[in-house]
């Protein structure tokens, strides 16, 4: 009986160490053959990096030829929020004339810059009405609507025989 209770104890202790492992995530571009970072500038053209990388993750929105091909790593331990481990951003600018790559730039996480959000409401133009007189508003515009007549026969035409 007692080894039972071990045996038990044993394994929920194990079952309880294996909830806090972490789960790594692989989320945007995986390089397989080739790496973002060896396109060559000068070299390589449009083309040529489609080849080789595929498709880009992203492509900027104001200007088409620049190309990002984005990655990262997370890792997920029971309940705590998801941890950004690692995260890669190759930005590939291409001359417009002839596609020829001029630059090939790689940002890292610790490029990137934390925004801090401002919690507090943004004011709105205008004055603020209190509860009488909005009360007061609402009964005198009611009152000064014409009254009209809908005919349901009348089709969207208001009054008239």
């Amino acid at each position: 009986m007692l080894r039972k209770a071990a045996l038990a104890t044993a394994l929920a202790s194990l079952i309880g160490l294996g909830a806090c492992t972490p789960v790594n995530s692989y989320q945007g571009f995986q390089a397989v053959d080739h790496a973002p970072g060896d396109v060559k500038v000068g070299e390589d053209t449009r083309s040529t990096v489609m080849a080789r990388l595929g498709t880009p993750t992203a492509v900027s929105t104001f200007d088409k030829d620049t190309w990002f091909y984005i990655s990262q790593v997370t890792s997920h331990t029971a309940f705590y929020h998801p941890r950004v481990n690692k995260r890669d951003v190759v930005a590939i600018a291409f001359r417009k004339s002839d596609d020829q790559v001029v630059a090939v730039n790689t940002y890292t996480i610790q490029d990137g810059r934390v925004i801090a959000y401002n919690n507090r409401e943004t004011p709105t133009r205008g004055r603020e009405m209190t509860v009488l007189e909005q009360l007061l508003g609402s009964i005198s515009a009611a009152g000064a609507l014409p009254q009209q007549d809908v005919n349901p026969n009348s089709h969207g035409r208001q009054g008239g025989p």
